[in-house]
């Protein structure tokens, strides 16, 4: 009898394992994951707004237009250039306050930049073509 039951239960166990793995042909096809990498080719990053990071005497440029107008910004090099690269994706977005987004990220560390160094920030960074890139 308890041989009886066990087979049971596990035939029971194998026929809802067989019923699990077969699938519903029906349903719809499993979705992308939310936390999929966004595509990183130069078509998208136009639409971004988003410049490439600057290398060589384009990054120079930069950073010596951004000296020019908030000298304390370009102490962390990388840290400046990054700022100036998301803040070029608030201005060809058209984004709001953008002195004062500047300011912020203009802002690390050791670093304090103004809404006044942010406007000027801003508009080297259009003067400079940079955003254009």
């Amino acid at each position: 009898m308890k041989r009886t039951a066990i087979a049971v239960v596990m035939s029971a166990a194998a026929m809802l394992a067989l019923t699990a793995c077969s699938g519903d042909e029906t349903a719809p096809e499993a979705k992308p994951s939310a936390t999929a990498p966004a595509p990183t080719t130069s078509a998208a990053l136009p639409k971004s707004g988003l410049p490439p990071k600057p290398t060589g005497q384009v990054r120079a440029d930069l950073l010596a237009a951004l000296k020019a107008v908030a000298p304390d910004t370009v102490r962390y090099e990388d840290k400046a250039v990054d700022a100036a690269r998301n803040q070029c994706q608030a201005i060809n977005g058209n984004g709001s306050r953008l002195d004062w987004t500047a300011s912020q990220r203009f802002t690390y560390k050791d670093v304090t930049t103004t809404e006044a160094q942010g406007k000027a920030i801003n508009e080297a960074l259009k003067k400079s073509g940079f955003c254009n890139t």
